[in-house]
Parts: C-alpha cells; sequence; structure tokens
C-alpha cells in the first residue's frame, strides 16, 4: 500500500485526503452495511423474488461480508416468513433483520421467524399522516410506542423507521422521536429520505441536529429518485452515522436505493475506509441479481456495468498498450481485479484508430503496413455504422481477410 488513494489496486484523487477537506469527517469507528434488497429492493415495479431465490442472493451477501440483511416482511407475505426462518437457520454469517408495520402483529410475526432484528416503520411527517395514511396525527404516536415497546418486550433488537422523515417539520419529527424513544423504545433511529428529495449539503446537518436530540446509533435510508442517494449516504457517514441502508447495484422503490457498491468502493478508495469485505465479488454479485431477475443494468454503470472495463476510443487504446505492463493505474481509476471484473480489454467501433488495429493484429499473429492498416480502420468504422455498435472478432477477420 502506497497512499490512501493510490494503492497497487486503485488511483484516485490526492485532494480526497487533504487536511482542509477531511478536517471536519466524523466517521463512526465501525460502519455496518444494512442491504435492503430483499425487502425495499425488491418493491421495484416488476422485480420479485422467491424464496430460493432470496436465500441464493443472501448466500452471495453473505460471501461479501454484507453486515447485516433485511430479509423482507414476513407478516406480507407467506415465502418471505419462509425465506427469513430459512435464513435464520443457516446462519451465514449477516445479523439477520426482518421489516414491519407499527403494528403488534407485524412485530409478532417477525419474532416468531427468529431475526435478531426489526425495523419498525410509522409515517412521520404530518402531512403525509394526513393525506396518504387519513390518520389523526395521534395515531402515529399511540402506534409508535406501542410497536416499539411490544419488540423489547420480544428481545428484538429495533430500528425504529420514520418514513419521509426528510421532508417532516423538523421540530414535528424529532418530538416525535424522542417521546417514542421515552415512552415506548428504539435501540436505533433511521433517518429517512423515503422520497430521494435531500441535496447533499443538507445532509451533514441533518445528521448533526438528530445526534443533539437523539442519543441513539443513526442509520441511514436514502433513495435516489434525483441520482444522489449513495452520495447522501456517503456525507451522511461522514457527518457521524452508523449504518448504512443499501441494495445490490440500486434496486428498490421508484428509482431504487442507495447504492452498496457505489457506497463501500467510494470508502475504500476516497477515503481510506475498508470495510472488510471481499470487494473482489461485486460484481460477480451484481450479474447474479440480474440474471435471477431479469433485470438490466445499463453497461457502462459505474463498478458493476459490463463495459466499464472496455476500450473503443483509439487514443485511449494508445494510453492503455503504453502502461498495461508498468503502470495499468493511469488509464483506470481501480483494477478490474478489485470488484472481479474481466481484465480491461480493447474492442472495437466507431472510435478506434490505428492503435486499436495495432493491438487486434498483435493479438492474432497479423502483419499489415501502414498503408493497410488506414484502410482497415476505415473499414471498421464503416462496418460500426453497419452494426450500430461493436465489431466482434470475426468481423475483424472478415475486414482484414482481403488485405493479408
Amino acid at each position: 500500500m502506497g497512499t490512501p488513494w493510490k494503492s497497487d489496486n486503485w488511483f484516485t484523487s490526492p485532494w480526497n485526503f487533504m487536511d482542509e477537506v477531511s478536517k471536519n469527517y466524523n466517521f463512526a469507528k465501525r460502519i455496518k452495511i444494512h442491504d435492503v434488497s430483499l425487502r425495499d429492493g425488491e418493491q421495484q415495479a416488476g422485480l420479485i423474488f422467491n424464496k430460493d431465490q432470496k436465500i441464493a442472493l443472501a448466500e452471495k451477501m453473505a460471501e461479501i461480508g454484507i453486515h447485516r440483511i433485511e430479509a423482507g416482511m414476513p407478516a406480507v407475505s407467506v415465502q418471505d416468513e419462509m425465506a427469513i426462518k430459512e435464513l435464520v437457520k443457516r446462519d451465514l454469517g449477516p445479523e439477520i433483520f426482518a421489516f414491519a408495520r407499527c403494528m403488534k402483529e407485524d412485530v409478532k410475526r417477525a419474532a416468531d421467524c427468529g431475526v435478531k432484528g426489526i425495523i419498525v416503520e410509522i409515517p412521520s411527517s404530518q402531512h403525509m399522516i394526513k393525506y396518504a395514511y387519513k390518520w389523526p396525527l395521534e395515531k402515529a404516536i399511540s402506534l409508535s410506542i406501542e410497536a416499539t415497546s411490544y419488540a423489547k418486550e420480544l428481545g428484538l433488537y429495533t430500528v425504529f423507521f420514520p418514513i419521509d422523515m426528510s421532508r417532516a417539520d423538523m421540530n414535528w419529527v424529532l418530538d416525535l422521536i424522542e417521546k417514542v424513544a421515552r415512552d415506548g423504545h428504539m435501540d436505533a433511529l433511521a433517518v429517512v429520505d423515503t422520497l430521494g428529495g435531500l441535496n447533499p449539503h443538507s445532509v451533514p446537518y441533518l445528521i448533526k441536529k438528530v445526534k443533539e436530540r437523539i442519543n441513539k446509533p443513526i442509520e441511514v435510508h436514502f433513495h435516489d429518485d434525483f441520482g444522489l442517494g449513495s452520495a447522501n449516504t456517503i456525507l451522511a457517514l461522514a457527518a457521524g452515522a452508523d449504518v448504512a441502508h443499501t441494495t445490490i447495484s440500486g434496486i428498490g422503490e421508484r428509482a431504487g436505493n442507495a447504492s452498496y457498491e457505489d457506497v463501500v468502493m467510494s470508502l475504500l478508495t476516497m477515503y481510506n475506509i475498508d470495510l472488510g469485505l471481499d470487494y473482489s465479488k461485486i460484481y460477480e454479485t451484481s450479474k447474479f441479481l440480474r440474471e435471477i431477475s431479469g433485470l438490466n443494468v445499463r453497461q457502462n454503470r459505474g463498478i458493476v456495468g459490463d463495459r466499464i472495463h472496455q476500450i473503443e476510443s483509439g487514443i485511449v487504446a494508445s494510453w492503455f498498450q503504453n502502461v498495461r505492463d508498468t503502470a495499468p493505474l493511469e488509464v483506470t481509476p481501480y483494477l478490474p481485479k478489485l470488484t472481479g471484473h474481466n481484465n480491461t480489454e480493447i474492442v472495437l467501433g466507431k472510435h478506434s484508430g490505428l492503435p486499436s488495429v495495432d493491438y487486434m493484429l498483435q493479438e492474432l499473429g497479423l502483419e499489415l503496413d501502414e498503408e493497410k492498416k488506414l484502410l482497415v480502420v476505415q473499414k471498421i468504422k464503416d462496418k460500426a455504422y453497419e452494426k450500430s455498435g461493436l465489431l466482434s472478432r470475426d468481423d475483424f477477420l472478415e475486414l482484414v481477410k482481403e488485405f493479408l
């Protein structure tokens, strides 16, 4: 290991570690990843996991070293209940949690599954309670106290989960939380951005204000409606939150949740915080999720995209050939093996140039003079337009055949 920003496996920015940048960080000594793929992740429209798929995904997460898994809602799904019981029985390593509405029956069904902990939800913004739930405000308070007290009675580690907290009046919601902590029970509080409406600059302030009033571990559950779920989660952790709620490849309700891949890889390479995970399983697990669900992830999505380590541009292909044996991190922020991807490869398309042709000829043990190479470059571009995509190796062989 060299410096925090440059190791054998990654090369990010030294500016990340300037004193002026990092002086206000307040990271917890032990950060946990609480994966909600099997509950909130499955709420993505059209996504469903059966019992066996949930168990298989949990096994993948256990191999990575994910600390906690929220495995479902036993009160609303028999399949969830069966999967949760089986995961508890298998004792794979991660702590198994269940999710419950603020109802004693939900809490009991979760406890009957043998889980270690429970997430207990309640609407917490006055407008959502009034318009979406059509409850009097007092009902939200009384149900919260009753359900959390019952969870404590059953010996469950209880995370209080106030829905729509980020759009609530701050004094109202903190008063509600203090009352639940005093008259009911909570072992930890989830700060919840249900509709993804927090901007990054607000997050440290929010965590600071919550910690001033609530002397409990803080968990953060941020959605990605504006593409900020993962960034907001990192900022919350830097402000002192203890647990990050995330999903595999950002699946979840509407636009999804914070992506665990984004969070843990950023912590590792840009903050020098290693959560002790097996990062080499990241790509494999994302691919497995897609295979069993039919879910598509854009090919150039950061960290888990299928084509993020492919080079089409001719100029970048020349850079890569110059450094691949001596300094590969000059052309990539981290090595593909760190996340379990295949090695970097040069591919052929509209943006290919002479370096790309040189590379392919060398790979195939072929030779052409410079004039013929230029003709091949043009043929590659023409073929790329024809295919509206990349060329295969067979396509390349067909193009160069007449010049050999």
